[in-house]
């Protein structure tokens, strides 16, 4: 399986922005859907982002307006640019492939939204 490292996760104040990163190895990546998904404590993973290969997105209702993902094919990188958080979107967020079992899971990154 190829590795995902997430990163860019931190506290911030409601209303407040993150810009979260996830970078595989190898070149596969752009050929892949991947997907941003998040778990709180003592709930489930839920996809809340993805992106196709050719750029196409759709996301949850519960952050559509607010959250943005993209992708740098070069650098086998997707984003997502969190605005306006709340703070029900505290979690540990991850990266993988919603149709695929060829990524592994990293270990996240933790979003906290917080006064």
């Amino acid at each position: 399986q190829v590795p995902l490292v997430e990163s860019g996760g931190g506290l911030v104040q409601p209303g407040g922005s993150l810009r979260l990163s996830c970078e595989a190895s190898g070149s596969i990546f752009k050929f892949y859907t991947m997907g941003w998904y998040r778990q709180a404590p003592g709930k489930q993973r839920d996809l809340v982002a993805s992106i196709t290969s050719g750029g196409s997105t759709n996301y949850a209702d519960s952050v559509k307006g607010r959250f943005t993902i993209s992708r740098d094919n070069a650098k086998n990188t997707v984003y997502l640019q969190m605005d306006s958080l709340k703070s029900e979107d505290t979690a540990v967020y991850y990266c993988n492939a919603p149709s695929s079992s060829r990524f592994k899971w990293g270990q996240g990154t933790q979003v906290t939204v917080s006064s």
